[in-house]
This record gives structure tokens, C-alpha cells and sequence, in this order.
């Protein structure tokens, strides 16, 4: 009979799943490993966990045989189909109470359903985000599990122990029901391609217009690395940019192609935004942003075709004009994380989840890509008051925007004025002034829904009268022509 030892299984030794086991037997667990392809489990065990508290498994039976009670399986496969097929194939294997955790980059929608799905078989599954890299994985990464809670008394100790600390707390916490770590993870990974944007708008316009070689950018980054903007990716862009190729001592950076990819978790924040009705404008942007980078070959073309400002030779103050610009990341970011809680507000509500906002910004303060200083200014905000409505109305946040607007806008004029494209920078701050508007200039949109299509409006309720009623859906005939039929209200 096989012996019950490991405290832990994990299936799927990509870089991930390898650093995690590593970082859970530096930890004190026994952990069983299996992958797919069962050379490698052999290759890991003589290789990299030689010596270490870690077993190796070669089959889902063996797996199976060989975890104590509750069982505690995790999965760092390929999101989709994979992680049903394997869900499938340890079923026949498992026991009342077992706990399946899927770490990948599922989307929540899939951990909606599975939690609902394996709960009716008397399996507790834990959609678990894991955010840091292979760095993250290997010493400390952010992880945001959600989905059935039974199962978090039997994973907090071993999640809380491998996790990334920040001022001795852990960067795990439970998040909430069914999909919602997936959903936490997303929203982080919207949040990240939009730090990325924002940081490749800062470097745009520092290269081309105020004329900086990328070392000298890497510098102006290493300072901003020491001030509020002290975060991961600053850190990481200030060693991109002064890396040069050993070939001939050029910056690399300069040599990439301008083709960005992605894995779909931006585009997904994006689309639920608009889904929830939520004003998710950056993360928007910044995946668009990266749309437009993909089609190359066009916009090689438009170069030659189309015709904008020259970008003159720098002359002014270089140093007002770098100063301005961290104004301009620190606003924007202020900004992105504003809507990206607005989102997960949205969401609370629409899949009755209770989210523990205080919780996940903790979470994002170590370990994973996001990590930054700004962070715990987050964790703050959301400790005072849990139930903030925005970010925004924060006394530190709104302090810090009002100080960084006059540099914030100076950024984008000068982008402007150079014909260097900031879609961040400029939505950031259009949906900061949209967002301060007491009187937005929907009123003629409404107008204009009612007169082609009777779409209906309602009356500002300071001009009420009997004709035109206080909260009523009303359609006029604006051109006497018209009939009286008006359309449905509904929101798309």
C-alpha cells in the first residue's frame, strides 16, 4: 500500500510549477509532483529537487495515493480545456472534502462554474491568481484564492507561508466566492498592461521628444524608482533600458521589434468593464494600444503617407520636463487603480461576492508584477474606510492628484504638440475631468436618442414641471411629424 506523505500535490512542471513546489518544501511541506509528460517528473527529482522534501508521482492514481487527508492538489496547467481534462481525470481518485486549486490564468466565468460543479460532488475547488513570475513563484509570489471557501481553512497556512511578506504580512488573503480570485487576478493583469503603457509613454516621450539615449532614460528611471513611483516595473524598465547587446554595445531595447503581444487577461478586464458599465478607460487604452502596435506593416505604411508635426530639436528646461512627467505616471496610475476598483466594486455587486478590498490591495503590495510603494497607500485608503466608494475621495489620493495635475497636463500638451501618441496619459486625465464634472454633456446625447429613435429621456429635476415630469422616461415629437410611440428603455 502506498504511504499518505506529502502534504501538498502539484501537477504541471512548466517554470511555475517547479518553483512553487521548491518554495513550498523550503517551507516545511512534503510535495508530490506529477506533470503529464512523466520524464520530467523523473528530471525534476534528480535535478533541481534532489535532496528536498518532494516526491514524485507517475500517475493521477499515485498522486492521489500518496497526499494525507484533505487532499490538496493544485494545477499549473494551461488554462481551458487542460484544467478540465485533468479536474476529470483525478475525480475517480479523490474523496469527500478534497480540494482541487486551479493557479493557472483561468477565467473567472470557468471558476464560476467548476466551483458550482465539483461542490455538487463534494469537492471544494479554489480558483487561486498567482502573480510574481518565476522569481515570484520560487521566493514569494501574490496569491489571490477564491471560490469555495470549506476549502481555506485547510490552504492558509501553506498559501500564507509561500506567499511574497510586505511589512511581515502576507500577500495572500481569501478573496471571495466562486470565480473571484480569477476575477481578482484579471483586473490585476488589466492594471499591469496599463502600468506597462504608461511606463512606454513616459519612455516615448523622454526618446524622441526630449532626445535621451535609453541609458539615460535608465537613470532618469532609477530615480523615479527611489520616490513614489518605487515599484517592479520601474525597476525592471531602468535594467532594460541600460542593457546593451555584448555584440556591439548598443542598447537592446532599441533593437526590439514594435510589435506587442498579449495573452488575452487585459482584453478580458476591458470587456467585462464594458459588460458592468464601468468607465475602465485605461485598461482599455492600454490593450488598444497594444492592437495598434500589432499592425506593423500597416502603420510602416501610414508613415510614409501621412503627414503630422516635426519633433524639433529639444531646447528648454529637460529637467521640468522629466519632473512633469513622473506627475504624469504617479496621476495616471492613481487613476488606473481608481477604476480597477471600481470594477471589482461593480462586480461585488453583480455576483454577490463579498470582496475584501482592503485584502487584495494588500495582496498586490508584494510578489506579484504590480508591486509597488503606491500599494500600501491603497491598503490604507481601504483600511480607514472599506466601504470607499472611489479611490479618489481618498484625503491622501485626492491631495496627491491636485498636486500632480499641473505636470500631468503639461505631459500631454507636450505630447501633443510633438504628435507622440499618449492614449494612457490622455484618457487618464479625460476621465478625471470627465469624473469632476457635475454636468456632462450627455444631456444632448439623450436628446439626440430620443429624436431618431423615441429612446426617451428624462428631465433634470431642477426643471420639472407638469409637462415635462420628474422621473419619468419622456419622448417628444421634436420636429411635429413624429408620432407618439416611444421605444423601451434598456441598458446595453
Amino acid at each position: 500500500m502506498t504511504e499518505a506523505v506529502g502534504d501538498f500535490g502539484l501537477i504541471g512542471l512548466a517554470v511555475m510549477g517547479q518553483n512553487l513546489i521548491l518554495n513550498a518544501a523550503d517551507h516545511g511541506y512534503t510535495v508530490v509532483a506529477f506533470n503529464r509528460t512523466v520524464s520530467k517528473v523523473d528530471h525534476f527529482l534528480e535535478n533541481e529537487a534532489k535532496g528536498k522534501s518532494i516526491v514524485g508521482a507517475h500517475s493521477i492514481e499515485e498522486l492521489c495515493k500518496k497526499l494525507k487527508r484533505p487532499r490538496r492538489i493544485m494545477l499549473l496547467v494551461k488554462a481551458g480545456q487542460a484544467v478540465d481534462d485533468f479536474i476529470a481525470a483525478l475525480l475517480p481518485f479523490l474523496e469527500q472534502g478534497d480540494i482541487i486549486i486551479d493557479g493557472g490564468n483561468s477565467h473567472f466565468p470557468d471558476s464560476n462554474r467548476r466551483t458550482q460543479e465539483l461542490a455538487k460532488k463534494g469537492i471544494r475547488f479554489v480558483g487561486a491568481g498567482v502573480s510574481g513570475g518565476e522569481e515570484g513563484a520560487r521566493y514569494g509570489p501574490s496569491i489571490m484564492p477564491g471560490g469555495n471557501e470549506e476549502a481555506w481553512p485547510y490552504l492558509k497556512d501553506i498559501f500564507q507561508d509561500i506567499s511574497a511578506k510586505s511589512n511581515g504580512e502576507a500577500c495572500c488573503e481569501w478573496v471571495g466566492d466562486e470565480g473571484a480570485g480569477h476575477f481578482v487576478k484579471m483586473v490585476h493583469n488589466g492594471i499591469e498592461y496599463g502600468d506597462m503603457q504608461l511606463i512606454c509613454e513616459a519612455y516615448d516621450i523622454l526618446h524622441r521628444g526630449v532626445g535621451l539615449t535609453p541609458t539615460e532614460i535608465g537613470e532618469v528611471f532609477e530615480k523615479w524608482n527611489k520616490g513614489v513611483l518605487d515599484s517592479f516595473l520601474i525597476e525592471i524598465t531602468k535594467d532594460i533600458l541600460k542593457y546593451n547587446d555584448p555584440a556591439d554595445g548598443k542598447p537592446l531595447v532599441e533593437k526590439i521589434l514594435d510589435s506587442a503581444g498579449q495573452k488575452g487577461t487585459g482584453k478580458w478586464t476591458a470587456i467585462n468593464a464594458l459588460d458592468l458599465g464601468m468607465p475602465v478607460t485605461l485598461i482599455g487604452e492600454s490593450v488598444f494600444a497594444r492592437c495598434l502596435s500589432s499592425i506593423k506593416a500597416e502603420r510602416v505604411r501610414a508613415s510614409s503617407i501621412l503627414d503630422g508635426p516635426e519633433i524639433p530639436p529639444f531646447s528648454g528646461d529637460k529637467q521640468q520636463v522629466i519632473d512633469d512627467l513622473e506627475q504624469a505616471l504617479y496621476a495616471s496610475k492613481i487613476i488606473s487603480y481608481a477604476q480597477g476598483f471600481m470594477l471589482l466594486r461593480e462586480a461585488a455587486k453583480e455576483y454577490s461576492w463579498k470582496l475584501n478590498m482592503p485584502a487584495i490591495a494588500l495582496m498586490w503590495r508584494g510578489g506579484c508584477i504590480i508591486r509597488s510603494v503606491f500599494l500600501a497607500d491603497i491598503t490604507n485608503a481601504y483600511r480607514e474606510n472599506p466601504e470607499l466608494e472611489n479611490l479618489l475621495f481618498n484625503d491622501f489620493f485626492k491631495s496627491a492628484i491636485t498636486k500632480a495635475q499641473p505636470g500631468w497636463r503639461r505631459s500631454i500638451i507636450k505630447g501633443i504638440e510633438w504628435g507622440l501618441p499618449t492614449p494612457c496619459f490622455s484618457t487618464a486625465l479625460s476621465f478625471y475631468d470627465g469624473y469632476r464634472t457635475k454636468t456632462l454633456p450627455a444631456n444632448l446625447l439623450q436628446a439626440q436618442r430620443d429624436y431618431f429613435g423615441a429612446h426617451t429621456f428624462r428631465v433634470n429635476p431642477e426643471f420639472a414641471s407638469e409637462s415635462l415630469p420628474e422621473g419619468q422616461d419622456i419622448h417628444i415629437n421634436w420636429t411635429g411629424r413624429g408620432g407618439n410611440v416611444s421605444a423601451s428603455t434598456y441598458l446595453a
